[in-house]
């Protein structure tokens, strides 16, 4: 009998649940102790997009923006309603803890359920699952990523179970338990929404799985999934996986004028790249040529797994894994959907004005090279499959053994390279954020000085976090998000737009930092400055105290 991928939660995945949610609370804390959870300057915009929520002169749901998709800070906000975790950044560490504990465990069910009934013992597939999940749960770079309030862990366990509940369809199928089928499918279509709704790496995804449930539906014969009955969820699955891509532009249309809005508006990836690129140099590296952008994606992966010569043997060790099962198990060929963050990335880079800077190659720096980490499934899955192949070659108990013993001390060998340089993605956060928060601690520490109910005009899209150090409620400021937003380009009347033509008659005080709005909005106007801030590698920060006198009712 054919056994599916269907599996419970059963005792091995509460354990699971539990040395994970160990380990991720033991990695949070220590983030936390050492001023970790903050470093990225990402993750500080998602606390605090969150905040704006409920926390602002205009609240409500059109603070969330768009460019960056909204499931993420709709998760964070309620975590962040009360002022220490928000000034700590704690709750919004909540969302990726949670997340972490279900990629583990849907990775560990993805594995056992692949391998139950392939031909070996129940035990062979149990040991791989086990030596997968651990290797994906001790990642170092993994584990800080799942102390901070950045996407990527949310993203991951969305991933992992989209994968889990499509492979229990296809095997579902395989055995004709159209009812198991079904339901896996349309769970399957549930976790891809919510992928689509927090990275467009998700986008990716569903495009990728509605394809492979097309050609189930209208493919050749041999290739569809089975009766009439297995029809209807095909369709309701493609309708949930497109109903979020045509909802996102849609709401882009309405509110900003533009359906495309955060592919190509002021702040995208293509406008911020334009803005930040010296004319005269260069593109980043992998703009326009696919081959180089792939090698740099998995450069980037390879530097989220090891340092030195052992990032060459997990290549050598994924591509291994991946070759093997193309050619010996049709069962689990559906385990190479989890290569597909590879072509996403690498079409990103090529085509998508999304840069990766690598401390080891040009231009020897550091920039999203923590997006390797969504690598860190396949990759960790398939070299747990190499020890599960090479076991089925050796009768011996003790030589399987042996095997699995020496992948386990080659995998402790790369986290211990990991743990000695630091991980990357943390130094990643490290390079880019140390600077950038010493700026927002001297601003936060003039602004405490300010009277408790004065109001702050300032531009908040790149040093927010120096309100949220200060522990100032974002509704004492108005700032770019305080203006009606469908309004498109310009809504003189607004009250960002007004306080920037007028700052004495709506603000307090003013905070300009470098050439920001702030700042080319007050040059004419006589303010008086009442502190100055220089940080090394930042812009110059000035406040200024406004004569202010009754301001007119402030439009909403």
């Amino acid at each position: 009998m054919i056994q599916t991928f269907e599996r419970r939660w059963d005792g091995e995945s509460l354990l699971v649940a539990a040395l994970a949610a160990c380990l991720s609370i033991i990695a949070f804390l220590f983030c936390m102790h050492r001023g970790y959870v903050l470093l990225f300057g990402d993750a500080v915009a998602h606390i605090n997009i969150a905040r704006r929520i409920f926390d602002s002169r205009t609240p409500g749901l059109l603070q969330l923006g768009t460019v960056w998709l909204p499931l993420p800070h709709l998760l964070i906000a309620p975590f962040i309603a009360s002022m220490a975790a928000w000034r700590s950044g704690a709750g919004g560490s909540i969302p990726s803890i949670v997340s972490y504990v279900l990629a583990c465990v849907g990775l560990f069910r993805l594995v056992r359920g692949a391998l139950a009934g392939n031909g070996q013992s129940d035990l062979a597939g149990k040991v791989t699952a086990w030596l997968a999940v651990s290797t994906f749960a001790l990642n170092p770079n993994f584990l800080y990523m799942q102390s901070t309030a950045m996407t990527e862990p949310i993203y991951l366990a969305l991933f992992i179970w989209s994968i889990v509940f499509f492979c229990e369809f296809v095997q579902a199928a395989r055995a004709s338990d159209q009812i198991a089928g079904s339901k896996s499918l349309l769970k399957s279509g549930v976790c891809v929404a919510a992928a689509e709704l927090t990275r467009y790496d998700g986008w990716f995804l569903a495009a990728t799985l509605a394809v492979i449930v097309l050609i189930l539906r209208f493919g050749p014969r041999h290739l569809r999934g089975g009766s009439a009955r297995i029809q209807v969820p095909l369709l309701k699955f493609l309708v949930i996986v497109s109903a979020v891509p045509v909802l996102w532009l849609a709401y882009n249309a309405v509110i900003y004028r533009n359906p495309l809005e955060f592919a190509n508006g002021p702040y995208s990836a293509r406008a911020i790249e334009r803005k930040t690129s010296v004319p005269g140099s260069p593109p980043h590296p992998g703009a326009n040529n696919l081959l180089l952008a792939s090698e740099y994606v998995v450069k980037a992966g390879e530097s989220n797994l090891a340092e030195g010569g052992l990032q060459k043997v997990w290549v050598i060790a994924s591509i291994a894994g991946t070759l093997l099962t193309l050619a010996l198990g049709t069962r689990l060929r559906p385990l190479l959907l989890l290569w597909i963050p590879l072509p996403f990335y690498a079409l990103s880079v090529a085509y998508g004005s999304v840069p990766i800077f690598l401390p080891d190659w040009w231009p020897f720096s550091y920039y999203n090279v923590r997006y390797g980490l969504q690598l860190l499934p396949a990759a960790v899955v398939f070299t747990a499959l190499i020890s599960h192949y090479l076991g089925s070659l050796v009768p011996s108990r003790v030589a399987q053994i042996l095997v699995c013993a020496g992948i386990a001390v080659f995998i402790a060998a790369s986290y211990y390279s990991v743990a000695k340089a630091s991980p990357v993605s943390f130094r990643e956060a490290w390079f880019n954020g140390r600077i950038r928060i010493a700026l927002e601690k001297g601003i936060a520490t003039q602004l405490r000085q300010l009277p408790a109910s004065a109001t702050i005009l300032m531009y908040l899209g790149e040093h927010v976090g120096a309100l949220q150090d200060a522990g100032i409620p974002l509704r004492r400021t108005i700032n770019e998000a305080d203006h009606r937003t469908w309004r498109q380009p310009f809504d003189p009347q607004g009250l960002w737009e007004s306080a920037l033509a007028n700052p004495s008659a709506y603000a307090d005080y003013v905070v300009a930092i470098g050439s920001d709005p702030v700042a080319v909005a007050i040059q004419p106007q006589q303010l008086h400055t009442i502190a100055i801030i220089d940080v090394r590698g930042q812009p110059r920060a000035t406040i200024y105290r406004t004569d202010k006198h009754p301001s007119p009712q402030n439009q909403r």
